[in-house]
């Protein structure tokens, strides 16, 4: 079966570089539009060139600020209105995914509210990569290709060609995604436990797992302030490590998080590009995640099956 409709790609201008690769990946190149700011900060994207009975990629990362979220809205309802065929959301970093329950009395819970807010504008399917929980993907009526940066990440590390490797887990939370890379790289695995002072504030963290003598991976799927991982570095350094890297793949890299990656004893720092990263430094290596998109893009075009993709 073949795709007969046109295809077209779009960006919004908190993640444009990246959404050139995707287009350049896949064989084409971004398609014009504008916004325009009203004095009081309003914003309205437009197409400068016909979508109708096109499907319709829309690339766009929601980190803060929220203009981002708004502005992909607005741009997937313009679509809707000027009679795309399809309007897919290729969202490479979910933000407000941490928001996926009630932790506390009287909360909202801010990722059910998005995946409302994206299907009310009219989207009809999300792709998006290492969400923080993979059952946000049951917030949607539409389907979700959830990718994973293994893809780019395991390769990475094979190439180092180290001795004694071992994958740790942050938290309990990451157990999940740092035991699938242990089974793909066949070694073995530490598991990390913290306590919260409070939101961003670690007060105390340890380790499960045999850590002396190994080169150690962190593997997380964000590095917000990275209060955690400078933390479990310290740790794992006193601890006998020969070296610590931190596998991430969203760079928030908020308030003092790049302060303390430069001075913490972590080796390297390995991210992808689904945040622009502001302050490139010696500790800090990012890997394009574009020929990922690229290609599930091309699979979901054609009608092909992206299966092997789903696997973390």
């Amino acid at each position: 079966m073949k795709n007969t409709a046109p295809i077209k790609f779009f960006a919004g201008r908190s993640t444009k570089p990246l959404a050139e690769k995707i287009a350049l990946s896949f064989g084409s190149e971004l398609g014009k539009t504008t916004v325009l700011e009203f004095s009081d900060g309003e914003l309205q994207p437009y197409y400068e060139e016909s979508v109708r009975g096109c499907i319709v990629f829309i690339i766009q990362s929601t980190n803060p600020p929220a203009e981002n979220i708004l502005e992909l809205l607005l741009m997937i309802d313009a679509a809707k209105r000027a009679s795309a065929y399809k309007v897919v959301a290729v969202i490479p970093y979910f933000g407000y995914a941490r928001q996926d329950r009630k932790d506390k009395p009287r909360s909202s819970i801010g990722a059910k509210l998005k995946a409302n807010l994206l299907v009310s504008a009219g989207v009809d399917r999300v792709m998006t990569m290492d969400m923080h929980a993979d059952q946000l993907q049951g917030f949607f009526d539409v389907p979700v290709d959830h990718l994973y940066a293994s893809a780019v990440f395991v390769p990475y590390i094979k190439n180092l060609a180290l001795d004694d490797i071992a994958i740790a887990a942050p938290d309990m939370g990451g157990a999940k995604r740092a035991n699938a890379y242990a089974r793909f790289l066949d070694c073995h695995m530490v598991i990390c436990y913290k306590t919260r002072k409070k939101p961003n504030v670690v007060e105390e963290i340890r380790a499960i797992g045999e850590i002396e003598g190994k080169h150690i991976f962190i593997i997380d799927d964000m590095i917000d302030t990275a209060g955690t991982i400078t933390l479990a570095a310290e740790m794992m350094k006193n601890e006998g490590a020969k070296s610590v890297r931190v596998i991430a793949t969203h760079p928030v890299l908020s308030g003092p998080a790049y302060d303390r990656i430069n001075s913490s004893f972590i080796d390297e720092v390995l991210v992808t590009d689904t945040i622009p990263v502001k302050d490139l430094s010696d500790k800090i290596n990012v890997l394009s995640i574009a020929n990922v998109f690229g290609e599930v893009i091309r699979k979901v075009y054609n009608f092909e099956s992206i299966s092997s993709h789903f696997i973390s």
